[in-house]
Protein backbone atom coordinates (compact mmCIF):
# COMPACT_ATOMS: atom_id res chain seq x y z
CA UNK A 1 0.00 0.00 0.00
CA UNK A 2 2.19 2.78 -1.31
CA UNK A 3 -0.30 5.59 -0.72
CA UNK A 4 -2.39 5.56 2.42
CA UNK A 5 -6.13 6.23 2.07
CA UNK A 6 -7.61 9.24 3.89
CA UNK A 7 -9.91 7.26 6.19
CA UNK A 8 -8.48 5.06 8.95
CA UNK A 9 -11.27 3.03 10.53
CA UNK A 10 -10.64 1.81 14.08
CA UNK A 11 -12.76 -0.95 15.53
CA UNK A 12 -14.71 -1.23 18.76
CA UNK A 13 -17.21 -4.05 18.54
CA UNK A 14 -19.05 -2.69 21.60
CA UNK A 15 -20.17 0.30 19.55
CA UNK A 16 -21.63 -1.77 16.71
CA UNK A 17 -25.42 -2.05 16.88
CA UNK A 18 -26.17 -5.70 17.47
CA UNK A 19 -22.48 -6.49 17.98
CA UNK A 20 -21.85 -7.79 14.45
CA UNK A 21 -18.39 -6.32 13.93
CA UNK A 22 -17.58 -8.45 10.89
CA UNK A 23 -20.82 -7.44 9.19
CA UNK A 24 -20.22 -3.76 9.92
CA UNK A 25 -16.65 -3.98 8.64
CA UNK A 26 -17.74 -5.79 5.51
CA UNK A 27 -20.23 -3.01 4.76
CA UNK A 28 -17.63 -0.29 5.38
CA UNK A 29 -15.03 -2.08 3.25
CA UNK A 30 -17.54 -2.58 0.45
CA UNK A 31 -18.18 1.18 0.58
CA UNK A 32 -14.50 1.91 -0.01
CA UNK A 33 -12.72 1.88 3.37
CA UNK A 34 -9.19 0.68 2.72
CA UNK A 35 -7.41 0.95 6.08
CA UNK A 36 -8.56 -0.70 9.32
CA UNK A 37 -7.11 -1.01 12.81
CA UNK A 38 -8.38 -3.92 14.88
CA UNK A 39 -8.52 -2.43 18.36
CA UNK A 40 -10.26 -4.79 20.75
CA UNK A 41 -8.15 -4.33 23.85
CA UNK A 42 -10.31 -6.46 26.14
CA UNK A 43 -9.67 -9.67 24.18
CA UNK A 44 -6.97 -12.11 25.22
CA UNK A 45 -4.24 -13.04 22.75
CA UNK A 46 -5.98 -16.15 21.41
CA UNK A 47 -9.33 -14.43 20.85
CA UNK A 48 -7.67 -11.40 19.28
CA UNK A 49 -5.62 -13.60 16.96
CA UNK A 50 -8.74 -15.46 15.86
CA UNK A 51 -10.66 -12.25 15.25
CA UNK A 52 -7.70 -10.71 13.39
CA UNK A 53 -7.55 -13.75 11.14
CA UNK A 54 -11.23 -13.38 10.26
CA UNK A 55 -10.96 -9.64 9.70
CA UNK A 56 -7.94 -10.24 7.47
CA UNK A 57 -10.09 -12.38 5.19
CA UNK A 58 -12.45 -9.42 4.75
CA UNK A 59 -9.63 -6.91 4.32
CA UNK A 60 -7.88 -9.08 1.73
CA UNK A 61 -11.11 -9.52 -0.18
CA UNK A 62 -11.47 -5.75 -0.49
CA UNK A 63 -7.78 -4.95 -0.97
CA UNK A 64 -7.58 -3.10 2.33
CA UNK A 65 -4.71 -2.71 4.78
CA UNK A 66 -5.19 -4.18 8.26
CA UNK A 67 -3.33 -3.35 11.47
CA UNK A 68 -3.75 -4.86 14.92
CA UNK A 69 -3.43 -2.69 17.98
CA UNK A 70 -0.35 -3.26 20.10
CA UNK A 71 0.42 -6.87 19.15
CA UNK A 72 3.48 -7.11 16.94
CA UNK A 73 3.49 -10.88 17.47
CA UNK A 74 0.05 -11.26 15.92
CA UNK A 75 0.99 -8.87 13.13
CA UNK A 76 4.07 -10.95 12.35
CA UNK A 77 2.17 -14.24 12.42
CA UNK A 78 -0.63 -13.04 10.13
CA UNK A 79 1.42 -10.78 7.88
CA UNK A 80 -0.50 -7.63 8.77
CA UNK A 81 0.48 -4.26 10.20
CA UNK A 82 0.56 -3.08 13.79
CA UNK A 83 -0.58 0.11 15.49
CA UNK A 84 1.55 1.06 18.48
CA UNK A 85 0.05 2.87 21.48
CA UNK A 86 2.21 5.36 23.32
CA UNK A 87 3.92 3.11 25.88
CA UNK A 88 5.31 0.42 23.60
CA UNK A 89 8.69 -0.76 22.27
CA UNK A 90 10.46 1.79 20.04
CA UNK A 91 9.19 1.94 16.49
CA UNK A 92 12.63 1.02 15.16
CA UNK A 93 12.59 -2.27 17.09
CA UNK A 94 9.16 -3.18 15.74
CA UNK A 95 10.25 -2.17 12.25
CA UNK A 96 13.23 -4.51 12.53
CA UNK A 97 10.88 -7.34 13.52
CA UNK A 98 8.20 -6.79 10.87
CA UNK A 99 10.36 -5.63 8.00
CA UNK A 100 10.71 -2.51 5.86
CA UNK A 101 7.37 -2.85 4.06
CA UNK A 102 5.16 -3.41 7.11
CA UNK A 103 2.53 -0.83 8.00
CA UNK A 104 3.31 0.60 11.42
CA UNK A 105 1.05 3.26 12.86
CA UNK A 106 1.77 5.11 16.10
CA UNK A 107 -0.57 6.95 18.46
CA UNK A 108 0.75 10.40 19.38
CA UNK A 109 -0.56 13.22 21.54
CA UNK A 110 2.44 15.60 21.74
CA UNK A 111 4.85 17.04 19.22
CA UNK A 112 7.84 15.22 20.69
CA UNK A 113 5.98 11.93 20.26
CA UNK A 114 5.30 12.79 16.62
CA UNK A 115 8.96 13.52 15.96
CA UNK A 116 10.09 10.36 17.74
CA UNK A 117 7.67 8.17 15.79
CA UNK A 118 8.64 9.75 12.47
CA UNK A 119 12.36 9.42 13.19
CA UNK A 120 11.87 5.81 14.26
CA UNK A 121 10.35 4.71 10.98
CA UNK A 122 6.59 4.90 11.50
CA UNK A 123 4.46 4.54 8.37
CA UNK A 124 2.04 7.12 9.78
CA UNK A 125 0.83 8.58 13.06
CA UNK A 126 -2.49 9.45 14.58
CA UNK A 127 -2.58 12.72 16.52
CA UNK A 128 -5.17 13.87 18.99
CA UNK A 129 -7.64 14.06 20.46
CA UNK A 130 -8.30 16.95 18.10
CA UNK A 131 -11.87 17.48 19.28
CA UNK A 132 -13.61 16.57 22.52
CA UNK A 133 -14.70 12.95 22.76
CA UNK A 134 -15.67 10.91 25.84
CA UNK A 135 -13.33 8.04 24.95
CA UNK A 136 -10.26 10.33 24.97
CA UNK A 137 -10.97 12.61 27.95
CA UNK A 138 -8.47 10.70 30.09
CA UNK A 139 -5.76 12.07 27.78
CA UNK A 140 -6.61 15.64 28.70
CA UNK A 141 -8.08 18.56 26.81
CA UNK A 142 -8.43 18.39 23.01
CA UNK A 143 -5.29 19.48 21.19
CA UNK A 144 -7.23 21.50 18.60
CA UNK A 145 -6.53 22.14 14.94
CA UNK A 146 -3.66 24.60 15.43
CA UNK A 147 -1.56 22.00 17.24
CA UNK A 148 -2.61 19.41 14.65
CA UNK A 149 -1.08 21.63 11.97
CA UNK A 150 2.14 21.83 13.99
CA UNK A 151 2.14 18.04 14.32
CA UNK A 152 1.88 17.72 10.56
CA UNK A 153 4.92 19.97 10.18
CA UNK A 154 6.81 18.00 12.85
CA UNK A 155 6.09 14.71 11.10
CA UNK A 156 7.72 15.78 7.85
CA UNK A 157 6.84 13.28 5.11
CA UNK A 158 5.09 10.90 7.54
CA UNK A 159 1.29 11.08 7.13
CA UNK A 160 -0.73 12.35 10.09
CA UNK A 161 -4.32 11.26 10.76
CA UNK A 162 -6.52 13.49 12.91
CA UNK A 163 -8.06 11.47 15.73
CA UNK A 164 -10.61 12.18 18.43
CA UNK A 165 -14.14 13.46 18.04
CA UNK A 166 -13.86 13.50 14.25
CA UNK A 167 -17.23 13.49 12.51
CA UNK A 168 -18.49 14.29 9.04
CA UNK A 169 -19.82 17.65 10.25
CA UNK A 170 -16.38 18.69 11.53
CA UNK A 171 -14.25 17.82 8.51
CA UNK A 172 -14.25 21.41 7.30
CA UNK A 173 -12.50 22.45 10.53
CA UNK A 174 -9.53 20.28 9.54
CA UNK A 175 -9.06 22.09 6.24
CA UNK A 176 -5.73 23.83 6.12
CA UNK A 177 -4.06 21.69 8.79
CA UNK A 178 -2.30 19.55 6.21
CA UNK A 179 -3.37 16.31 7.85
CA UNK A 180 -3.44 13.29 5.56
CA UNK A 181 -6.85 12.14 6.71
CA UNK A 182 -8.94 11.12 9.70
CA UNK A 183 -9.08 8.19 12.09
CA UNK A 184 -12.37 7.36 13.75
CA UNK A 185 -14.63 4.70 15.23
CA UNK A 186 -18.17 5.64 16.10
CA UNK A 187 -19.08 7.80 13.12
CA UNK A 188 -19.02 4.66 10.97
CA UNK A 189 -19.30 1.64 13.24
CA UNK A 190 -22.03 2.99 15.51
CA UNK A 191 -24.20 3.82 12.51
CA UNK A 192 -27.19 1.56 11.80
CA UNK A 193 -25.89 1.20 8.24
CA UNK A 194 -22.10 1.78 8.11
CA UNK A 195 -21.80 1.56 4.32
CA UNK A 196 -23.47 4.83 3.30
CA UNK A 197 -21.83 6.70 6.17
CA UNK A 198 -18.39 5.48 5.13
CA UNK A 199 -19.09 6.31 1.49
CA UNK A 200 -20.16 9.85 2.42
CA UNK A 201 -17.04 10.38 4.51
CA UNK A 202 -14.81 9.13 1.73
CA UNK A 203 -16.51 11.41 -0.79
CA UNK A 204 -15.96 14.41 1.47
CA UNK A 205 -12.34 13.46 2.14
CA UNK A 206 -11.65 13.07 -1.58
CA UNK A 207 -12.45 16.74 -2.12
CA UNK A 208 -9.95 17.93 0.48
CA UNK A 209 -12.53 17.85 3.29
Amino acid sequence: MATLPPLYLITDRRQVPGGDLLGALDAALAAGVRLVQLREKDLDARALHDLARRVKVLADRHGAGLLVNGRADIALDLGIGVHLPGATPPVAAVRALLGPRALIGVSTHRLDEVRRAADGGASFVTFGPVFDTPSKRALGAPVGTALLARAVAAAGPVPVFALGGVRRARLAELRGTGCHGVALISEVLAAPDPGPVAADLLAALSTGF
